[in-house]
C-alpha cells in the first residue's frame, strides 16, 4: 500500500479539531425582548430568580465596599476563617496585592483552614509561577480554570470572569475587583481603579458557595459537602437577593435574562454603571421602549481615555447615536477605569456582580450577578453614580454626530470584534 500525503493526515486533524471547536460550542437562542407586566419591579423577585433558575431568599444583610477598602475587609475576613476560604477570580497579576493575598492565604492554610482558590488560566496567566507552588506546598489548593491543552480548545474562549469569595460558608463577597494593583486606593488617579464589591451574610451564602462549586467541581471533580461549607443559616437581615449564574443549554444564560428582562419592566429609572457597554439591537430597543414609557435611562462608563481597553470603547460608540436619539442618556468618564458592574432599576431593585454589558459578558463567559432588592442598597448605588457622574461628560447628540472620520473609522473596526472583545 501507499502511503498517504502528509496533506490528507493534516486535513484529518484539522478536520478534527473543527468538530471539536463545533462539538464544544455552546450554542443559545437570544431572549426576545417583549416581556412586560403591570406589577412594579419590587413584586417580580419571583420572576426574575425563577426566569434566572435561581431562588429569591429573603433575610440577608449587604454591605457596600468600594475600591481599595474592599480587600481590607476581604482580608481581615480571610484571616479570620476557622474552616475553609474559597476565592474564584479572573485577574491576579504580581504586585503589592498579590502578595498581601498570598500571605493571607498562606496563614490560613498553616492554622489548618482548608484554602481552595481557582484562578482563570488565561486571566492570571502572568501570576508568579513560585508563588502558586508555595501555596500548594503550604497546603493550598490552586486550580487554574480552563487551561490550554487539546481538551479545551473547543472553550478556551470561555473564561471564568467571576470574582467571589465564600468563607466558612457563612459570608460571601461579589463584585468586580480582582488581583491587581490597580486596584488599590480610591480611584485618585489614572492608575488606580474604581470598584464596587458586596460584602453578604444570610441565607444567600449558599447561592454564592453553590456558583464557586460549579466550577470546581468543573475543574477537579471534587465536591465538598458539610457544615464547613453548607452550615445552616439563619436570617441576619431583611433584604431579599437572589443569584444569576447558570448557563443551560441551548437557552441565554442567567446573567443576559437577568440584564434583558430588567429592561423591559422598569417604570421610572433604570441607571447602569459598567465598564465595557456594548448592547446588542435587542437591549437598544429595550432601552428605547423604556424611555417612552417615560422611564430615565442613564448610562455611565469610562471614556476611551479612561478605559484600560480603549477598543472596547469604541466598539460601545457605534451605537451611541442611536441610543441618544431614543432619548439614552451617556456618560464617559475619562479620568480612570470605572470597572463597577451596577444597575439600579426603579431606586429599589439593582444588581452588582461580575457582569459586563457585552456579548463576551452574556453570551461566554462564566460570570456571576445578584439581584438585590432594598432602597438602601440601590440609593448607595445612585450615590455611586452622582460621585462620578459630577466629572463625567454626558455626550450631546449634536456634538457626536460631527465627530472626526478616523474616529468613526476606529468605532466601526472596534465593533467588528465586539463579540470577543
Amino acid at each position: 500500500m501507499f502511503a498517504s500525503p502528509l496533506w490528507v493526515w493534516l486535513s484529518f486533524v484539522l478536520i478534527a479539531v473543527l468538530l471539536l471547536v463545533i462539538y464544544s460550542i455552546r450554542w443559545h437562542r437570544s431572549p426576545i425582548l417583549q416581556v412586560s407586566s403591570e406589577s412594579p419591579i419590587d413584586q417580580l423577585m419571583p420572576s426574575l430568580s425563577g426566569l434566572t433558575l435561581s431562588t429569591a431568599v429573603d433575610g440577608n444583610t449587604v454591605d457596600v465596599l468600594q475600591n481599595g477598602r474592599f480587600f481590607d475587609v476581604l482580608m481581615e475576613r480571610i484571616r479570620a476563617a476557622q474552616h475553609t476560604v474559597h476565592f474564584e477570580t479572573f485577574l491576579w497579576k504580581p504586585g503589592e496585592l498579590a502578595n498581601r493575598m498570598f500571605a493571607a492565604f498562606i496563614d490560613r492554610a498553616r492554622a489548618g483552614v482548608t484554602v481552595r482558590i481557582l484562578l482563570d488560566a488565561q486571566g492570571s496567566k502572568t501570576i508568579d509561577k513560585d508563588m502558586v507552588q508555595r501555596l500548594r506546598e503550604q497546603g493550598c489548593k490552586v486550580k487554574f480554570f480552563h487551561k490550554k491543552s487539546l481538551y479545551t480548545i473547543g472553550v478556551l474562549n470561555d473564561r471564568d470572569h467571576r470574582k467571589l469569595c465564600v468563607i466558612d460558608g457563612r459570608e460571601a463577597f461579589v463584585g468586580g475587583h480582582c488581583v491587581t494593583d490597580e486596584w488599590l486606593g480610591d480611584a485618585e488617579d489614572g492608575q488606580h481603579f474604581s470598584d464596587v464589591s458586596v460584602w453578604l451574610h444570610g441565607p444567600i451564602v449558599h447561592s454564592i458557595q453553590g456558583a464557586f462549586s460549579e466550577n470546581w467541581a468543573g475543574e477537579t471533580g471534587e465536591l465538598f459537602v458539610g457544615d464547613e461549607v453548607f452550615p445552616v443559616l439563619e436570617r441576619v437581615g431583611d433584604i431579599p437577593i437572589h443569584a444569576a449564574f447558570a448557563k443551560p443549554e441551548n437557552s441565554a444564560p442567567a446573567v443576559k435574562i437577568l440584564h434583558h428582562a430588567v429592561l423591559c419592566l422598569a417604570k421610572k429609572r433604570i441607571w447602569i454603571q459598567n465598564p465595557y457597554f456594548i448592547p446588542k439591537v435587542e437591549a437598544i430597543a429595550a432601552l428605547a421602549a423604556a424611555v417612552r414609557r417615560g422611564v430615565d435611562v442613564r448610562v455611565l462608563m469610562p471614556a476611551a481615555s479612561g478605559s484600560d481597553s480603549p477598543m472596547v470603547q469604541h466598539a460601545g460608540h457605534r451605537h451611541f447615536e442611536q441610543m441618544m436619539r431614543h432619548g439614552v442618556r451617556l456618560f464617559e468618564y475619562p479620568h480612570t477605569l470605572l470597572h463597577q458592574k451596577l444597575m439600579v432599576v426603579d431606586s429599589c431593585w439593582c444588581a452588582v456582580g461580575s457582569t459586563n454589558f457585552d456579548d463576551r459578558s452574556f453570551d461566554t463567559n462564566d460570570e456571576i450577578t445578584l439581584g438585590i432588592l432594598d432602597r438602601g442598597i440601590a440609593a448607595q448605588f445612585e450615590q455611586i453614580f452622582e460621585r462620578y457622574g459630577q466629572r463625567a461628560e454626558e455626550i450631546q447628540l449634536e456634538k457626536w454626530r460631527k465627530r472626526g472620520v478616523l474616529h468613526k473609522i476606529k468605532d466601526n473596526a472596534a465593533y467588528l470584534l465586539n463579540d470577543v472583545l
